[in-house]
Formats: C-alpha cells, structure tokens, sequence
C-alpha cells in the first residue's frame, strides 16, 4: 500500500546579503532529501524579496561555482503566501492556487529569513516549518539582545558593546572598554558578513563604515584567544547536541570565504581533540543556550575555549548552514544521524510542533 508523500517547501534565497549562501543550502538539501517519502517543490526568494516558482530542473545558474551561483529567473512564477491559505500558494500571474505545502522547510540566512519575519508570516498562513519560532529566530539574529539574554541567564559570554548610526565613534573609548585587538560586527546578520578585526582608529572607523553598510546596529567584541568550538542541538521540547567540532581556520579568522568560497578556508576537525569533561560543558552549554533563547527545531551553538580552560558562549544561529562544507550536518552524521535522516527528523520535529499549537485554545 502506497503511503502519500509530504510536499516539502524548500524556500530559499531572501533578501539578504547571505543569499548565496542560502542557494547552496537549498541545491545540498534538495539532493539529499528521500525523494520516497517527500515531494519537493523549490520556492526561490529574489533578493528584491519576490517569491518564484522557478523552473525546479534548473532553479540555479551556476550552481556549482559559489562565486557565481544565482537564482534561474527564466520560465518562473510569482507566487505569495497569505494568512489562513494552509500553504497553497497563490499563483499572482494567473490568479489561481498551487497544490498545498505540507511543510516549509525555509533555508534562509539572514535578515527576512531567519529573524522571525518568514516565520510569523508561515504561522499566520497556517502550515509547518522547520526551526525556531518567531521569538527564537529574532532573539537568535539579533546578536545584542541575544547576549543580554545570556547573560542575564548566567552562561558565560564575551565582553561587548554596542554602536548604533546616530552614536558617536570613539574609538579610544572603545579601545579603552573592549581592548584591542577587537572584532566589530552587523548585529544583525551572520556567516561572517561584515565582520572586521580592529587593531587601529584607521581600521575602526573602516571596519564601522562597513559594518553600518549592513545594519544599523553594530557590536564592538573583545578578541578571545581561543580555540573556535561548536555544537549542533536539534529537537523542540527536549532537544539533544550532537559531538562537538571544531573550526581551525586558514584565514585570519573564519571569514565568509573560509565558510562558503574556499573549501580549503578552514578545517573542521570532529570530534574535536578535547577532554570529555570540556565536550560535556559544551554540550549543556548549547542546550542551555537554545533554550535560554526560547529556540526550537535546530540550532548550532557556537563556543571558545580559553587556553585556560574557560569557555564562552559566542552566539547561536538558528539556520545553520546545510552546504556541503557546513559544520552542523558534518556534527550529527559524526554523532550518527546520516544527512537524508537528519532532514527528515527536522521536518517531523516541524509538524510535531504544528500538531501540538494546533491543540490550544483560541478562545475562552
């Protein structure tokens, strides 16, 4: 007896600075999901924000080349979501309807992405989708608030400080609280976008100019001397980390190209040379940290260890990366969920959730 496949929304690109990255994510994920069980329908997001049903057998030009890869605009649909629609997409040429998503399942890096805006429009329309909910993607993108958040939580976090357009730059000031060298940061973006080392007034101002470029809040952080660290949690109400890795850069430190563009950028060594006694910490550490910011689904916490055996809670990104050189898959498949099965999990997780909000009331 034939069981009914799941139509999974792959949504991907967004108007983002992280677009690229978010392609890449889409073409591993579209070709490793079990075509058995799920029927895959690829949405692609134009960085003007518009949706499109692209052509699905050629959705990306240059796919293999992460310089050049672009969405295909050729032989594509406009589409939109609207609230209570249960994920049917509504056609905006014809004016019709598409068969209904069962799931969405959003690889979306960045602002308009992962900082809760998809999220609440896909609970307004009513359909599951993977990862956090609108308060864990906003808190979880917004580097500011999610340290306080951690911080107020006692998990142990580096010094920083905030900039915001209208401040006044003062670097001796900064230098002064922060010490230099420092890293200077979009409060709101990832995958290394923006991101400047500070050793100077010349490199600070630079580094600001840019990072204001992307964002109108920027984070001023102290240079840990540490080993980079990181752990994978997946689950919803009682989540679970995988091994820990870590990232040995060939750069100067894990820069956009070392993540995305040279595959040779940086080394991902799992599981990582540590005492068990530190891999423990880690991994309390990343379940405390996803939950502490209110996270569901997934998340990849990112940690330093100290040379003195301190360790630090960085950040968490809540859509981690699914390229092929991404750290997040490469952790479960080391802790035994190969990379199909951990696409899977991810959408039952989506529609567990989905099924158990759908219990509660809505009136008195």
């Amino acid at each position: 007896m034939s069981t009914k496949k799941i139509k999974v929304g792959i949504l991907f690109g967004g108007k983002s600075a992280e677009h690229e990255v978010s392609l890449q994510s889409a073409k591993n994920v579209a070709e490793a999901i079990d075509k058995d069980k799920y029927e895959v329908s690829l949405i692609g997001i134009d960085k003007s924000g518009q949706w499109l049903l692209p052509n699905q057998s050629r959705y990306l030009l240059n796919a293999a080349d992460p310089k050049r890869i672009q969405l295909n605009h050729e032989h594509r649909e406009s589409v939109a979501l609207v609230p209570e629609s249960g994920g049917a997409l509504s056609d905006l040429t014809s004016g019709g309807t598409h068969s209904s998503i069962g799931v969405v399942f959003p690889i979306l890096h960045g602002p308009f992405g992962e900082d809760g805006t998809v999220q609440g429009l896909l609970k307004l329309a009513g359909v599951p989708f993977v990862g956090a909910g609108v308060l864990g993607s906003s808190v979880g993108m917004d580097k500011d608030v999610m340290k306080r958040l951690l911080r107020d939580a006692g998990l142990p976090i580096g010094n920083f400080v905030v900039l915001r357009r209208n401040d006044v730059l003062d670097f001796d000031a900064v230098a002064q609280e922060i010490g230099l060298p420092c890293f200077i940061k979009p409060a709101n973006l990832g995958s290394s976008v923006g991101v400047h080392k500070v050793i100077d007034q010349a490199s600070f101002d630079a580094a600001c100019a840019d990072a204001f470029s992307f964002d109108s809040k920027i984070l001023v952080e102290e240079f840990i001397d540490g080993r980079e660290l990181e752990c994978a949690v997946l689950g919803n109400e009682n989540p679970q980390a995988s091994v820990v890795g870590e990232i040995v850069p060939s750069h100067e430190f894990y820069s956009y190209d070392a993540k995305y563009i040279d595959d040779q950028g940086a080394a991902l060594v799992i599981p990582a040379d540590v005492p068990e006694a530190v891999s423990e910490e880690i991994r309390s550490l990343a379940i405390r940290t996803f939950q502490t910011l209110e996270c569901e689904g997934l998340g990849r916490v990112d940690c330093f260890l100290k040379p003195d055996g301190t360790v630090l809670v960085n950040e968490i990104n809540t859509i981690p990366g699914f390229t092929k050189i991404s750290m997040y898959p490469q952790l479960w498949e080391a802790s035994g969920l190969p990379y199909a099965d951990l696409i899977n999990r991810l959408i039952e997780l989506a529609i567990e959730r989905f099924e158990r909000e759908e219990t509660l009331k809505t009136s008195v």
